[in-house]
């Protein structure tokens, strides 16, 4: 049976309500560079929220999915390891098989690296296979205790924030527990790295890191042929203190946004993280596109959830016209090797809108 371990929860995103004034402030070429990649592999990407990719969504609507996210042969990890830690200090890893995981992004590259059975603690929220199979889930954040993950039972701490897990690693070095963190704000390549370096699987990262380096690189070249940037707004369901909100410039969606050829609503209206933006804000953005991940999908409750939640929405472009994109969350939400295979899905579909 699994153990289920709750520690303490502080809501991160900031809330911040933006109103009117403030948001006024060849393809095959690109597909042969999405798959190389110095030897890693690619399976199919699969959706990691519980929504059928069957599930029939309102007309106009569409899912967009890259469809090869890459992925390397499991491998011997070579031990110990030695790394250097995001807050500057160098930590010798001796034995990553119980691996205590401060977010997905996180998690997914264990995944890629075929060592999913070693993460051992997830956040509770967490939509990864490996997550969601772990012995142990749990409420993560900046207040969490030592106590609290040392009672995990872990091997090895690894935090994806320097903002709220850096006193946290710290803490649990002092006592002898390993603890690394690769920070999220950062692009996905170097995280790859520094994650599989931290499992002594560094020759195996570099060859994942490659690959998805060569997807951001292929999108990047499609969005550079654009005539024109559409208008995007990815709005969730979470943050803000549980309002729905938006994406902003610092977000792995707003960056992946812009990489793939569109405008960032948030980035435009100066949004850090994810944060609220009022009604009269959603009208005034006039986004031409409304992307969504899956989970969020099922956490506003379907198209009307959204709707409800965003009462305005449907007056922009992107809901007049019922362009609403839903997308995998590891490939939208997240900087991890889903985020290739994201830009790819996303740079392909904004080249494919005839100009406004």
């Amino acid at each position: 049976m699994k153990t289920r371990h709750i520690v303490a929860l502080r809501m991160v995103p900031l809330a911040l309500s933006l109103g009117l004034a403030a948001c006024s402030a060849g393809d095959g070429q690109a597909d042969n560079a999405a798959n190389a990649g110095g030897g890693a592999a690619s399976r199919p990407a699969s959706s990691s929220a519980a929504v059928d990719a069957a599930d029939a969504l309102p007309e106009g609507w569409q899912r967009l999915d890259g469809g090869q996210v890459p992925s390397v042969p499991a491998g011997t990890p070579q031990l110990p390891a030695s790394v250097r830690s995001d807050d500057g200090v160098e930590v010798q890893v001796d034995d990553p098989g119980r691996i205590i995981a401060g977010g997905d992004d996180i998690i997914a590259v264990i995944e890629a690296l075929g060592q999913g059975s070693a993460v051992f603690a997830a956040p509770t929220n967490t939509v990864t296979a490996a997550g969601r199979a772990a012995p142990h889930q749990f409420l993560f954040n900046k207040t969490t205790g030592v106590e609290g993950v040392l009672s995990l039972g872990g091997s090895l701490f690894l935090g994806n924030s320097l903002r709220r897990h850096r006193d946290l690693s710290d803490k649990l070095r002092t006592v002898g527990q390993d603890a690394v963190i690769i920070d999220d704000l950062q692009p996905a390549p170097d995280k790859i790295r520094k994650v599989a370096a931290a499992l002594g699987l560094a020759d195996a990262g570099a060859g994942l890191a490659d690959a998805v380096q060569a997807q951001l690189d292929a999108a990047a070249a499609i969005a550079a042929r654009g005539t024109w940037k559409p208008r995007v707004i990815h709005i969730s369901a979470t943050g803000a203190g549980g309002s729905p909100t938006v994406a902003g410039a610092d977000s792995a969606s707003g960056q992946l946004i812009t990489l793939a050829g569109g405008l960032n609503i948030g980035t435009e209206a100066g949004v850090a993280n994810f944060s609220a933006l009022s009604n009269e804000g959603v009208v005034a953005a006039a986004p031409d596109i409304i992307l969504v991940t899956e989970h969020d999908l099922q956490l506003f409750g379907g198209a009307d959830g959204i709707w409800k939640a965003y009462p305005t929405l449907k007056q922009t472009p992107a809901g007049q016209a019922g362009r609403v994109w839903v997308m995998p969350d590891m490939q939208l939400k997240y900087t991890s090797v889903g985020s290739g295979a994201g830009a790819l899905a996303l740079a392909r579909a904004l080249a494919a809108l005839p100009p406004a």
